[in-house]
């Protein structure tokens, strides 16, 4: 039965992704499983929810030397329309791997990866299935700011403390992942 997009249902596939957060140590990251006829626009909802930002900055995949996404009108940078394509037709086999990038100016870059594509069956909704340690606050400053964030929060004598855990809201365990609240979101996304 055709979808109300016009995709055949019964062709559904099931993806098992890995996202990581390049250049970040210990690695922030989720496995997780989407139907093949996912769009890079509902893609990205998705990837925001199961890293954990917040979706206040742009972003663009790339595939190969592909960049798809919303196309900035600052930057002029010309992209494909992330609506039109899907994750099958830009990932459509095992080990497949796209960038994302999040936050122009942090410049989050990830790593997504196919790790398995189950076959035709019963189209399943976006279900996160693990990951490792929370997503950096939003506006901290990419890399480096994180890791200086993580230094003064982590030190109570450091001179930015008080001011940082301030910022972040009184508390950040980097640590901390909860998969239970990455499937309410992701479920509330409906």
């Amino acid at each position: 039965m055709p979808a109300p997009n016009g995709r055949n249902l019964g062709t559904t596939r099931v993806y098992r992704l890995t996202i990581t957060l390049e250049r970040i140590r210990p690695a922030i990251w989720r496995r997780f499983e989407v139907p093949s006829t996912i769009t890079l626009a509902k893609l990205h909802r998705v990837l925001q929810r199961v890293m954990g930002w917040r979706d206040t900055h742009l972003h663009h995949f790339f595939v190969d030397a592909r960049g798809v996404g919303v196309r900035d009108p600052e930057s002029g940078d010309e992209v494909e329309d992330e609506k039109k394509l899907t994750l099958a037709e830009v990932a459509p086999a095992v080990g497949t791997q796209l960038a994302y990038v999040y936050d122009f100016s942090d410049y989050w870059r990830h790593e997504v990866l196919v790790v398995a594509i189950d076959p035709p069956g019963e189209t399943r909704s976006p279900i996160c299935l693990a990951g490792e340690r929370a997503c950096p606050p939003e506006d901290c400053g990419g890399r480096r700011g994180y890791e200086a964030f993580l230094t003064a929060i982590q030190d109570p004598s450091h001179a930015e403390h008080e001011e940082t855990l301030a910022w972040a809201g009184g508390r950040f365990d980097p640590e901390a992942f909860d998969v239970q609240a990455v499937n309410r979101s992701l479920k509330a996304m409906r």
